[in-house]
């Protein structure tokens, strides 16, 4: 297994997210590798936790990677998390810009939970991919 190529997918991930048309209109420029410290935006995207597991072949080193991508949102109800959410998925839908490091062999949608914080304040929608990915 090989741990090498997460931040080059984290990096393509990321790109793609930033460079696409429909998410920027609803978010702006509000896409973080981590929750934003001090007063955040009204909604934003963060790409979230991640867990690699070996997916090595015979002829090289590879990884699968379980990884979330939240949008959150202070506006009341779920509809602009909903709609925010459905962004990404359409974006992550189109192909990713090339590794740095690696190839992608995949990219799927797993699962998706909404759910609303302890103080029900703030709205959340967390979007769980797998990404497979073979070193070079």
């Amino acid at each position: 297994m090989s741990y090498a190529m997460a931040a080059a997918l984290q990096e393509a991930i990321y790109s793609r997210l930033t460079a696409d048309p429909g998410l920027s209109t609803l978010v702006g420029n509000a896409i973080f590798d981590a929750p934003p410290a001090g007063p955040a935006p009204e909604t934003y995207v963060a790409l979230g936790p991640e867990q690699a597991r070996d997916w090595s072949t015979m002829c090289g080193g590879g990884a699968q990677h379980d990884l979330v991508i939240s949008v959150v949102t202070s506006e009341a109800g779920f509809q602009t998390a909903k709609a925010v959410a459905a962004a990404v998925s359409d974006a992550l839908d189109q192909p990713l810009p090339a590794l740095s490091r690696g190839v992608l062999a995949g990219l799927h949608f797993l699962k998706a939970r909404a759910r609303r914080d302890e103080a029900g304040q703030l709205r959340r929608i967390d979007l769980r991919y797998r990404a497979r990915v073979h070193d070079t």
